[in-house]
């Protein structure tokens, strides 16, 4: 199997890019139309990118970059010491490419903004932020392990057994965003990172990049604000997609969406581009857990059924509800 945007190999199950998020395609075979999952569709830009050759170099006289790590649609991530602590820390620069645009910089500004309200496990935080030579960037904790999107590659669909508790951390994690007045808006298993902490794994909500903070009314249960139409179009709620108020419940949908995957390795709805996977959204009709994994019980269908549930009122009103749900089922 073939990445048609960065070339990469991969052998079965993978059936995504771990760098950039494309479907995989038969090696040897010519790149199908409407490739998506790319995020904000934002296309690869022309000759290198000067923020991606940071290696060898010391960012504002503190952090020495060892290893490029990981690459967005908006930013490289790489491994550095920290000479002021003695310790590891990810930094994430922006691409030199986006440091002109007022908005790039703009959303990465609000995602450091944001991510110094999250202190929880299975939220990752900010450790801090800056601009050297023109490029910002950011500081977060090192987190040593794999990404959902990558154990997925290696294993394929995971027993039950084993993906309703990630589920029910990411609930967790969420919800403390959530409880800070954060919404994610695109949650997918490119944004979830897998750390082995004291014999057991912990899952880790990654990249707020898309976040929207959340205006609370006099009702604490109602979010005000506006969503966008950014994210990814396999995992966006119906609201999302329309450019309507969103609130935690399109996290909840975006969730399930995830759940789906992990437990099937096959997508709930899908399309031959992205134009037509969030039209299959909209109509609301996505594929039967046991039509898809028979073996899978008819408790856990109905609990991933609710949170697919294209009107809002219909769904889990909480992540917290959420998990409580799937702990029922354990």
């Amino acid at each position: 199997m073939r990445c048609p945007r960065c070339g990469a190999i991969y052998q079965p199950p993978a059936r995504f890019c771990i760098k950039d998020g494309f479907p995989l395609v038969i090696a040897g075979q010519p790149d199908p139309p409407g490739l998506h999952r790319t995020g904000d569709f934002a296309k690869p830009g022309a000759g290198r990118d000067l923020a991606s050759g940071l290696v060898g170099r010391v960012i504002d006289g503190r952090y020495a970059l060892e290893k490029r790590v990981g690459e967005g649609g908006m930013a490289y991530v790489y491994r550095a010491a920290d000479r002021q602590t003695g310790g590891i820390v990810a930094i994430k620069v922006l691409m030199s490419r986006l440091a002109g645009d007022a908005e790039s910089v703009a959303r990465l500004r609000r995602e450091a903004q944001l991510a110094t309200k999250l202190n929880h496990p299975n939220c990752c935080g900010l450790l801090g932020y800056g601009e050297a030579n023109g490029l910002p960037y950011l500081v977060m904790p090192f987190l040593e392990g794999e990404t959902l999107a990558t154990r997925e590659n290696r294993v394929g669909p995971m027993a039950a057994e084993l993906a309703v508790p990630i589920v029910i951390q990411l609930c967790r994690g969420l919800q403390h965003a959530h409880d800070a007045g954060i919404l994610h808006r695109d949650l997918k298993p490119e944004n979830i990172m897998l750390v082995p902490d004291r014999g057991v794994e912990r899952a880790v909500v990654m990249d707020f990049g898309l976040a929207k903070e959340s205006l609370f009314g006099s009702d604490p249960g109602k979010l005000t604000a506006t969503g966008i139409v950014l994210g990814t179009p396999e995992f966006m709620s119906p609201e999302q997609i329309r450019g309507k108020q969103i609130d935690q419940r399109s996290d909840v949908y975006a969730l399930g969406v995830l759940a789906f995957e992990l437990l099937t390795g096959t997508l709930p709805f899908e399309g031959k581009n992205a134009q037509e996977t969030m039209l299959n959204h909209l109509q609301g009709r996505p594929k039967r857990l046991r039509a898809v994994r028979s073996d899978l019980s008819e408790s856990l269908e109905h609990v991933l059924d609710r949170a697919l549930r294209a009107d809002p009122v219909d769904r889990y009103r909480s992540m917290t509800e959420f998990a409580e749900a799937l702990g029922r089922i354990l």
